[in-house]
């Protein structure tokens, strides 16, 4: 018998409690325990990249996590880039048609995300961050596109990188 046990995380700026059994995966927490259907599972195998998260700080595949492992981490989802406006990587993405069927492009926003705040360089991003991402639909020459436009949005206002 799996003895459930509770962990304690910082979601979204939000503690929350939840109890798991010892080999859930990070990944299905967010997804069925906290409802943040934004952080897509594929392949379950870290190949895809579409359940990519940020957890303290770093970009990680959260389908490669046991839950108990992320215990006091703090993590960011897709969700918490929702704001009044879209995130200059998420308005990129739109303006350059680097998104056709949507289901890696939570992932690959927050890899991008993690990589400008990192400091990467547009071109870092496209060969760090890209590259851990299969995208089906788009053939990546306008992601590639977008990526170069978000970072000079972001540099215009200030922001990341």
């Amino acid at each position: 018998m799996t003895r459930r046990r509770s962990i304690d995380l910082f979601v979204n700026g939000t503690h929350q409690s939840v109890e798991v059994d010892p080999r859930t995966l990070l990944s299905d927490v967010l997804r069925h325990d906290l409802g943040l259907t934004g952080t897509h599972v594929g392949c379950e195998q870290g190949a895809c990249g579409a359940c990519t998260i940020i957890a303290d700080g770093r970009a990680i595949r959260s389908c490669l996590v046991l839950a108990p492992q992320a215990e006091g981490m703090t993590i960011e989802t897709i969700e918490s880039l929702h704001g009044e406006s879209l995130h200059p990587v998420q308005q990129a993405l739109a303006d350059e048609h680097g998104l056709q069927c949507g289901f890696c492009t939570s992932g690959i926003v927050v890899s991008l995300v993690a990589a400008s705040r990192a400091g990467a360089s547009a071109d870092e991003a496209i060969d760090t961050a890209l590259g851990g991402h299969l995208c089906r639909c788009t053939g990546y020459v306008n992601i590639r596109a977008a990526v170069h436009s978000a970072w000079i949005r972001l540099a215009e206002h200030g922001d990341e990188p």
